[in-house]
């Protein structure tokens, strides 16, 4: 298996992206609502010491934070559902939905300002601890999982609970206002990650947090924009992390693969995707369910590099069991013929139709995370028979890079989509999962693909970023993976990450 994905990466091409992050306001209604929009997601077997037995979910939210924005921050939005939703059977359609709603408490602060009670504008008025004493707002949240049958249709929902309280209710640390007000942010956030019990999985326990963390995502947004301003033929470190100073926030879940799995079936394949579900105003007339989906993020960059823009909000809306209206867009994908146009003989145009894609996006790679019984939908699709894999050893360039822990293989936060998916659609594993048609040979361009099979070609460097050379640089080895934020004070100037 190692060698077989080690070929394809040889005969990789690797190009510059088109977007803007993995999923950061890549469509334009989503844009204007940053608090319901899904930035990455994440899924994985946990790589924590003594945790191999679990799978671990993130779901960022909320892009481009800055770790001075105050006075308000980042809080997650009462008025929408966040959820994880992860489908076992390979319908397309959701068997388990973990739902997470948020509410928000307001103090009312005031300070005697001349003989009168006036309130403050501020989120806090002293240091902070776990107490909230000085805290203007606090942010509480629920967790519920709703299970279905085969047919999609609900069999009821029930509240996680404590496992150490019984209560249902779990609260959001504030985010990292600045050292003044919490000297040691990581010590504070540690009493906001909450050992669980799981409905239906009453032998085992797991875990959930949901806080600010540093951006886990790694890219040169400003060069990408400037019509690719990049040197393709550069080292893949070769541009800076427009990120590095930026903070995101998490929803992390850890769930016991063996509540996760098909008992039915045995299939260990498990595929997720997280939406954002908002409440649509009073106004225009709600209707029995007065929540609309208005994000949805399971594979990277697939709103950005495959979907067209017309069909980009319709995309956010939709369910990965009418993924079939897009067909098109995966089939005989754009990129690669507007790279080809940007880079000429470097970025030659595999033939279509694109199956290979169809595989790596809608039905998961045969003989990795392809599960038994497949409907094809876009999410991302984890094998977890797969043993994970330590951090000091993991491969940046996952399965491509013979790490079969890692994307497409689900989505540790070390692994570099950016690469990983430009060598796909640019006919990585042409002839290898799946066809990519016949391309006559171009008296400019060179015969590069002959039956489907990708012949050598030049073997050429994405330069936009790798933001690190090992994971303990940037990530946690334990729940939740993601690191400390950055603090809004003081404004220390940290080295740009390459």
């Amino acid at each position: 298996m190692k060698t077989y994905f080690k070929a394809a990466l040889v005969g990789s091409i690797v190009l510059p992206l088109i977007a803007a992050a993995s999923s950061h306001r890549e469509a334009p209604a989503i844009g204007g609502t940053p608090r319901v929009d899904g930035t990455d997601f994440y899924m994985f077997r946990s790589y924590e010491p003594g945790r191999s037995g679990f799978v671990t979910f993130l779901a960022n939210y909320i892009p481009f934070q800055d770790p001075e924005g105050g006075p308000n921050f980042y809080p997650l939005d009462q008025h929408a559902i966040y959820k994880i939703n992860i489908d076992n059977t390979g319908s397309g359609r959701p068997s388990m939905v973990f739902s997470f709603q948020f509410k928000n408490t307001y103090k009312d602060l005031a300070v005697n300002a001349g003989g009168k009670m006036v309130p403050v504008p501020v989120i806090n008025i002293g240091p902070v601890d776990t107490t909230g004493t000085n805290l203007n707002q606090i942010q509480s949240y629920k967790v519920s999982l709703e299970t279905m049958d085969e047919k999609g249709t609900s069999q009821g929902a029930e509240w996680l609970t404590d496992s150490a309280s019984h209560s249902n209710v779990f609260y959001k640390p504030v985010d990292n206002i600045g050292n003044k007000s919490i000297p040691d942010y990581a010590a504070y956030a540690q009493n906001y990650m909450y050992t669980v019990k799981i409905p239906g999985c009453s032998a085992w326990t797991g875990r959930v947090f949901v806080g600010q963390r540093k951006e886990s995502f790694f890219i040169g947004v400003g060069e990408i924009f400037d019509l690719l301003n990049l040197n393709p033929l550069g080292p893949r470190d070769g541009s800076d992390n427009d990120l590095t100073r930026k903070n995101i926030t998490t929803i992390a879940l850890e769930v016991p693969i063996a509540c996760l799995t098909n008992a039915k079936t045995h299939d260990p394949v498990i595929g997720a995707y997280t939406t954002a579900d908002l409440k649509e105003d009073e106004q225009t007339g709600a209707t029995a369910n007065p929540y609309k989906q208005v994000s949805r993020l399971g594979m990277p960059l697939v709103n950005e590099v495959v979907i067209g823009l017309p069909d980009k909000d319709k995309f956010n809306r939709s369910r990965p069991a009418g993924d079939a209206q897009f067909l098109t867009y995966v089939t005989n994908p754009s990129f690669p013929v507007i790279a080809n146009a940007l880079f000429g003989t470097a970025a030659q145009v595999p033939g279509m139709p694109r199956l290979d894609l169809v595989a790596a996006y809608l039905t998961g790679v045969p003989k990795l995370n392809q599960p038994m019984h497949v409907t094809p939908s876009e999410m991302l699709r984890l094998n977890t028979a797969i043993a994970p894999t330590v951090p000091a050893k993991q491969n940046d360039l996952g399965v491509l890079g013979s790490d079969l822990a890692g994307f497409p293989n689900g989505r540790r936060p070390y692994d570099d989509v950016v690469d990983i998916t430009l060598r796909v659609a640019e006919g990585a594993l042409c002839g290898a999962i799946g066809n990519c048609g016949t391309m006559t040979a171009d008296p400019n361009h060179g015969a590069a693909y002959t039956d489907g099979v990708r012949a050598a070609g030049p073997d050429l460097a994405d330069s936009h970023v790798t933001g690190l050379t090992n994971p303990a640089d940037t990530y946690l080895s334990v729940f939740p993976y993601l690191n400390t934020p950055i603090p809004g004070a003081p404004d220390t100037a940290q080295p740009t990450q390459k």
